[in-house]
Parts: C-alpha cells; sequence; structure tokens
C-alpha cells in the first residue's frame, strides 16, 4: 500500500506541474511532509511513537494517538474498541515505564497530574498512581513484569500487528487501486493471449478444409501474381498446386517457395520429386516416378492443366523443356489475352541463380541427413503449447535443471554452485537453497527417495542430501587424484549410483576446437557407489585408456548404463557383470550428451561435431539415423554482452530429452527450445514445436510427463528458466 501510495504521489505532482497549480503543489508538499500517518507505513507509525516517548513529549503523544483515534479506530466495529482501549492503556504504561527507567521522575508526576481526572476512574490505574512514590518499582511484584525488555516488545509487536491489519482492511480510494487494476489486467491480457494461442492451434486442423472448399471461388495463385513470376517461378507454383491437391492433407508450399528463394540446406529430401527438380529437368528415382505417374491423372483431370501434367512427365522422363515452357506460354496468353514481352527469351535459357542454388542438392551426401522444417499449416500440431511461466531464482548460468521422478520437484544449479530445489504445482515456489563453500559441478536425484539429491562437487565429494529436510545426511570423498565430479547416474533401483570423476583441465576457460584436441582428453574415473553403506564398491575399466566420463545414463530397469566421454567414445556397461559390453568411436570430439531409446534397443547422442546420432546397440558402432545440429543445439554457449564481453560455456546438462512415448525430442536453442519429431533417416527431424520465451542461449532441457500433459524445462545463461506446459493431441 505505501508503494501505492508513493506513486500516486508522483502522478498528482506531475499532474500539477503539467496544468501549472504551482501553489497546489506547494500545499501538498508541506502536507505530505505533516502527514502523520506516514504515508501508511506501520513501521514510521511505530517509530514517530517511540520518538514522542523518548522524548517525554507526553501532549504530542496525546495528540498523535487521537489523530490516530479519529482518522482509523473510529471507523472500526464496536467489538474492536476493547483492543483500541487496551492498547492506548499500553501506550500509556510504556510512557511511564520509560520515564522511571530514564530516572526523570518530574515526568512521572506529571503524567499522573494531567491524566488524573481521565485515568482515576479506571481500575487498571488503581495500583499505579502508589508508582512515583516507590522507591525500587522494578522490583515491586505488580510492576515488575512492566519493566522486563520481553513486554515491551510484546506491546510493540501487538501494535505493529493491529496497525498492519487495519491498513490491509481500509476501503481504498478509486485513485490508489489503480496499480491493483494495472496487474488484474495485465493476468487478464496475458490469460487472453494464452487463450487465443489455443483457438488458433485448435483452428489449424481444419482450417487447410475450408482452403480447399474455396479453391475453386478464388483467383489461383499463379493467375494472382502472374505480372511478378517468371518462367522458373510459373514451374514452381505450378509443381505446388498439383503436390496441393494430390497431397491435401501436408502444405509443402511454405516449403519450397519463400519468395521464390531458398537455401540448399533447407529443402527437405524425400522420395517425390521437388519443383526445383522439375525445372531443371533432373532425373529422378524409380519410386518417385512411378509415385509421380500415379497421382498426375486425376490431377490433371481436376483441375484441366496440360502443363501440370507436362511438367512432371518432364522431370520424370528427362524430355527437353521446350514444351514445357510452350504450355506456359500459351496458357499466359488465354488468361491475361497478351503475351509477356520476356517470355521468348526465357524459353530456352536456364536462371542461373535457380541452376546454381539446385546444384548443391544434386551432390547431397544421402547418409547425412539435415534438420529440415515441414510443419506446415495442413499438419496437425502434436502439442499445444499451454502456458509458460519463469523461475528467476538463479543469478548466473544454469548448469543443470533436472526434473524428480514424481514430476513435482525441480532441482537446478548455476556456475555460482547456488542449488535450487522448487515446485511448480500447484503455484511455483522455492523449497530448499544449497549454498556451498566449494563449487559444485553436477547433481542427480536420487531413485528411491525421491527426496533426496546427490550433489558432485569440484574437490572430489559428493553430499547426499535431503530436501525435505534441508539438511545434508552425507558427504562422501570419492577421489582427491580426480576431483571434478562430472556426471552422477542413480540407478532405477535406488540401492547404487555411478559417479565420474575428472582431473583438473589445463585452463577454465573454454579451449578451441584445435587446442581441445591438441592436449588429448582428460584423464578420469567412473565409479560404482553403494548408496546404503555409502561406500565404493569397483571402479569401471576404460578401454583404451582412463578418461573423464562427460554424461551418464541408464535404462529402465537399471541392467545397462551408457556413457559418453571425452575421447568421443560411448561405452555401454553391463551392471549385472559390471564389465563393458559395447564401445564404439561415435563422435568426433568430446561425447556431450546420451540417453536410451523409448524402446531401449538403440542410443542417441550428441557430440562436439554438432551431430545428433541414433546408434544400434545390438550391431556395434552401427547408425541407425543421423542429424546435423546448429551451434546453438550443441555448444559451447556464447552470451555477447557490452563493449565486446563474451561469456562462453561448455554444455554441462542434458541437451535433449524426449517425450513419454519417444517419438518426440526437445533440443536447445539460442531462445528457448525446440520441440522434433524424431523420423526416418531419409526425412529428418521434423520441427513440430518452437518454445521461445529466453533472451539468452539455452544450455540445458528437461522434459516430464504425466499423462496428456507435459512440461517442458528450458535454462539459459542468463539464469532464466522457463516452464512450458504442453498438451498432447492424441490423434
Amino acid at each position: 500500500m505505501a508503494a501505492a501510495v508513493e506513486r500516486t504521489d508522483d502522478l498528482v505532482r506531475e499532474y500539477l506541474i503539467y496544468r501549472g497549480f504551482n501553489s497546489t503543489l506547494k500545499h501538498l508538499d508541506s502536507e505530505i511532509k505533516a502527514d502523520k500517518e506516514k504515508g501508511f507505513r506501520v513501521d514510521k507509525i511505530i517509530d514517530q511513537l517511540q520518538h514522542l516517548i523518548q522524548n517525554h513529549d507526553l501532549a504530542g503523544l496525546k495528540e498523535y494517538w487521537a489523530y490516530l483515534d479519529r482518522r482509523l479506530f473510529s471507523r472500526l466495529e464496536d467489538v474492536y474498541r476493547p483492543t483500541v482501549s487496551k492498547l492506548r492503556t499500553s501506550l500509556y504504561r510504556f510512557y511511564v515505564i520509560h520515564s522511571v527507567q530514564s530516572r526523570n521522575p518530574e515526568k512521572t508526576q506529571e503524567f499522573f497530574q494531567r491524566q488524573a481526572l481521565e485515568l482515576q476512574g479506571q481500575p487498571e490505574w488503581r495500583e499505579w498512581f502508589a508508582l512515583p512514590f516507590i522507591s525500587t518499582p522494578e522490583q515491586n511484584p505488580v510492576f515488575s513484569p512492566y519493566f522486563s525488555r520481553q513486554w515491551a516488545d510484546t506491546f510493540l509487536v501487538s501494535l505493529h500487528n493491529f496497525l498492519s491489519v487495519l491498513f490491509q482492511c481500509m476501503p481504498l480510494p478509486a485513485l490508489l487501486s489503480f496499480d491493483s487494476e494495472v496487474q488484474k489486467i495485465t493476468g487478464l491480457q496475458e490469460e487472453n493471449e494464452q487463450f487465443r494461442q489455443m483457438l488458433f492451434a485448435l483452428q489449424g486442423e481444419s482450417r487447410p478444409k475450408k482452403d480447399e472448399v474455396m479453391v475453386h471461388h478464388k483467383l489461383p495463385p499463379y493467375v494472382q501474381h502472374m505480372d511478378r513470376l517468371g518462367d522458373t517461378e510459373l514451374d514452381l507454383v505450378y509443381s505446388q498446386r498439383n503436390v496441393n491437391m494430390t497431397t491435401p492433407t501436408r502444405n509443402f508450399f511454405s516449403t519450397f517457395l519463400p519468395q521464390a528463394r531458398r537455401a540448399p540446406g533447407k529443402t527437405a529430401p524425400g522420395p517425390q520429386s521437388s519443383p526445383t527438380q522439375a525445372s531443371l529437368g533432373r532425373k529422378d528415382s524409380p519410386a518417385g516416378a512411378q509415385s509421380a505417374k500415379a497421382k498426375d491423372p486425376p490431377a490433371a483431370k481436376d483441375l484441366k492443366m496440360p502443363a501440370v501434367s507436362a511438367v512432371t512427365v518432364d522431370s520424370a522422363t528427362g524430355h527437353p523443356r521446350t514444351r514445357r515452357v510452350h504450355d506456359h506460354e500459351k496458357e499466359r496468353k488465354e488468361l491475361l489475352s497478351k503475351p509477356s514481352a520476356q517470355s521468348s527469351e526465357k524459353k530456352t535459357d536456364l536462371d542461373p541463380d535457380t541452376q546454381t542454388e539446385a546444384l548443391p542438392d544434386q551432390t547431397d551426401s544421402t547418409n547425412q541427413t539435415r534438420v529440415c522444417d515441414v510443419g506446415g499449416a495442413g499438419v496437425e500440431q502434436p502439442f499445444i503449447k499451454l502456458s509458460q511461466e519463469e523461475y528467476g531464482e538463479h543469478h548466473s548460468s544454469i548448469m543443470h535443471c533436472r526434473v524428480d521422478c514424481s514430476g513435482r520437484k525441480v532441482a537446478s544449479l548455476d556456475v555460482d554452485g547456488v542449488v535450487k530445489v522448487w515446485a511448480f504445482n500447484p503455484i511455483m515456489q522455492t523449497k530448499a537453497t544449497i549454498m556451498s563453500k566449494s563449487p559444485l559441478l553436477s547433481l542427480e536425484w536420487a531413485a528411491k527417495p525421491d527426496r533426496l539429491l546427490l550433489l558432485g562437487s569440484g574437490v572430489g565429494t559428493v553430499r547426499l542430501y535431503d530436501t525435505d529436510a534441508k539438511k545434508s545426511l552425507y558427504e562422501m570423498s570419492i577421489d582427491t587424484v580426480h576431483p571434478r565430479i562430472l556426471s552422477l547416474a542413480c540407478s532405477p533401483s535406488g540401492t547404487s549410483f555411478v559417479c565420474s570423476a575428472a582431473a583438473q583441465a589445463a585452463n577454465s576457460a573454454v579451449a578451441t576446437e584445435s587446442d581441445a584436441r591438441g592436449s588429448g582428453p582428460v584423464s578420469g574415473h567412473l565409479l560404482l557407489w553403494d548408496t546404503k553403506t555409502v561406500k565404493q564398491q569397483l571402479q569401471f575399466s576404460l578401454e583404451p585408456g582412463p578418461v573423464a566420463i562427460n554424461c551418464t545414463a541408464f535404462n529402465h530397469n537399471g541392467n545397462l548404463l551408457v556413457t559418453g566421454a571425452a575421447d568421443g567414445m560411448i561405452r555401454l556397461f553391463d551392471m549385472q557383470r559390471y564389465e563393458s559390453a559395447l564401445s564404439w568411436k561415435a563422435h568426433d570430439g568430446e561425447v556431450y550428451s546420451v540417453e536410451f531409446s523409448y524402446d531401449e534397443n538403440t542410443v542417441f547422442s550428441i557430440g562436439e561435431d554438432g551431430k545428433f546420432v541414433q546408434w544400434n546397440i545390438h550391431r556395434c558402432g552401427v547408425k541407425q539415423s543421423e542429424y546435423l545440429l546448429s551451434q546453438d543445439a550443441v555448444g559451447p554457449f556464447v552470451l555477447s554482452g557490452y563493449s565486446g564481453y563474451k561469456q562462453v560455456q561448455v554444455p554441462h546438462g542434458r541437451l535433449f530429452a524426449f517425450d513419454s512415448e519417444g517419438q518426440h525430442v526437445l533440443t536447445c536453442a539460442g531462445n528457448g527450445g525446440n520441440i522434433y519429431r524424431l523420423s526416418k533417416a531419409d526425412v529428418g527431424l521434423e520441427s513440430v514445436l518452437s518454445l521461445g520465451g529466453h533472451k539468452a542461449p539455452v544450455v540445458t532441457v528437461d522434459w516430464c510427463s504425466a499423462m496428456d500433459c507435459g512440461t517442458c524445462l528450458t535454462a539459459s545463461m542468463d539464469g532464466k528458466i522457463k516452464l512450458s506446459t504442453l498438451l498432447a493431441q492424441k490423434p
């Protein structure tokens, strides 16, 4: 309330200055200075009362209390009058006790002389008239309780609480309630925007059907933009129209024709003949030719477009381009009733820009798949973003952010070594804050019970922390030679955990790619600890030599453990025999993140080389699919500041996470998280949803699924964590 009063005073001052009411402004300032309610600040009122008592200003004290009684207490109901009377009696006793303690008997006698007529008829003051005549009143059993510090503190706290509740219950004028109104309107606007997004997403499925119904009542796109398109662009439009009519559930227009120019790396590969290929007359696979021939007759019959079928036959059989251009020119004459002057020049010459852009697509390697965006308006979105909340209790870049097994609490760790344990359902609330003298590098939730948290430090120790009791249960000394605990993974059975201990890096800064490879991988150990006995069970054998393990993950029952190391190797361990089952060279550089697939027949990994690879664990070292990711999803992550300052951070936490069915994956991005649909290697990663919401690069993600609603966590370098709630649309 005090903040609202101060803001209102400033607004009134601004209005008076604008209107030129200078005399009114002077009177306002003078009355504000003499304000006895101190801007509805209870602490200031208590300070004023104590100031009057310490100065033995009885007249000022009575006047101030009378003003509060007239201004505030008189508005209360009769049931509260005894409380006000008791507070006034305690205030006067506090004044008398202070005068006795300060050894000022004149002020004590003055009080009883002035208040005699008012107090002599009140039974609670009957014994107090003897106080000035007692030599040691603090030892008298009647007055000794009032000389204690406890009584004074109790009285001041009671008065403070009473005034606070009174101010909160007072009806505010309309001018003072603007702050709450602004907050209410802002909340309604945010809620309205969320409902709008949900409505647009739900209408997305029916929108293509409406467009398909109205297609015959509108001018075709190639007629509307005929004056701006050349022959090459016409090829794209004709092919687009053919594809749309034959496959109405997939919108290829946004993929192939963004302003008639597109980078070669953005073209989605597929078995069907693309419009660019058709314009160049390049040959396609037999399967693509057969599918095109199968779909051409009904499309040509319905649309009465001989040029479309000519284009498709030309792309499949490799005939010259003269027939296709002739058909285009003939149709343009029929539609516009006047030939174009440039058509004759373009009949025999191929657009050099189109040819230049299409050549890299011809030579593209088939065993390397690009990330493509095929999420058009015609494709049903599998997720709807219901809401996005922000957790901003961290003040530095996030390293780890993990949801516990129950999906109720989140543990997040920043580069300053501060761990926050917080809940997000039903409200976002911090449950515990963990500070450590030694730097913390890793964290992991225990499987059983899920309230326990494992914290790995940079001095070779692991702490077991109870988030409910908010205290450390154990602190285990892991390895003094390899003090950096890079990764922790708790077995699903809850009986043991695996920790990766690494030696100190050559330098604390992020090294360049050439420096990192020239210096060689850092040495490290992989250890298994028993959580019940809090003792080390064994040390895993790492072939060909000891190396730092960056990431670890168990399968659902804890029988298998997969690790990614600084030497680019992925190692699969049999946890029943505690030995290495498989190992293969996975990435050119370090392995940053590794996880089992949903069916646990494959393993996914992200490495320093920017590749997102799926490996078959039944065939050692065999790639099942491979995708290229940008630096925003892989790292090292760079945050640019003022004056050329740059903050660089290598990956520490999870770089990707799967949904409950393993069909979609969440990755990091420059301004949020990206959700892709996992498809076959020849299709690529299909972009499904961009979460957004961040102003700094996202460095780690997590995905918690519960029933139809899923929660995506994206943590960034500015210390902000976004919690996005998704609704899965079941087909």
